[in-house]
């Protein structure tokens, strides 16, 4: 039986992809690198800021000296956070999809984002009390495509499932081809959201939906018969 759902972030719940690319072309143009969208989506997207930060400057030749990673990852913190003052950057139906689905189960989040960042949005959209447990970038010693993720919110979400729980009574919901990666490494059923990349790019789902407002409770059961 479905027990409890896990949320990928950036492209599921918020449509802060776009906001993400946009903060490290601005800091990285600083430095004198060029970051295009295609390179970002086909490259980055799963990565967290640290890793992707890393991943940059091996692909560019760049070697960034000690300390200067973090000084990126910071100054980039701090353009999203400019970035996000326009108003709600949820998807369309996303804070109906969270309140129906911890209405039925437990829920948490799993994402390479920084727990600040992740925190700041639900609080302003007050949806923050939803969430039995977030695992954010820096809370495993490895991130998505790694399973790591998606197992402490498995056992983080325990007690309040009621005791142990079974990573296959558990259904992640993810927009990339590495969270469903990630979520199935860990044991856990995957529903892919066609919104960062087509249906046929999110690797082998369970189930594929257009968007996270399409989330169907009962299909999320079938899915742990």
């Amino acid at each position: 039986m479905l027990r409890a759902i896990v949320f990928d972030f950036d492209g599921v719940i918020a449509d802060s992809e776009p906001l993400h690319f946009a903060a490290f072309r601005d800091i990285l143009a600083e430095e004198g690198v060029a970051l295009t969208r295609d390179d970002y989506y086909a490259r980055y997207l799963g990565f967290d800021d640290l890793e992707m930060l890393r991943a940059i400057g091996d692909d560019r030749g760049r070697g960034w000296p000690p300390g200067a990673i973090d000084r990126l990852a910071a100054r980039k913190a701090r353009r999203l956070e400019t970035l996000e003052r326009g108003g709600s950057i949820l998807f369309p139906g996303a804070a109906e999809a969270i309140l129906r689905a911890s209405a039925a189960v437990p829920i948490a989040i799993a994402s390479g984002a920084r727990g600040d960042e992740i925190e700041r949005v639900l609080e302003r959209e007050r949806l923050r009390r939803c969430f039995h447990a977030i695992v954010a970038a820096g809370d495993t010693p490895a991130g998505k495509p790694a399973p790591d993720p998606y197992l402490r919110a498995v056992a983080l979400l325990a007690p309040a499932a009621g005791g142990a729980l079974a990573a296959r009574e558990c259904v992640a919901i993810e927009d990339s081809r590495w969270g469903i990666e990630s979520a199935r490494g860990a044991g856990l059923r995957t529903v892919g959201v066609a919104s960062s990349y087509a249906a046929g790019e999110l690797g082998d789902p369970d189930l594929v939906i257009g968007s996270v407002k399409e989330l169907d409770l009962r299909a999320l059961a079938t899915l742990c018969r």
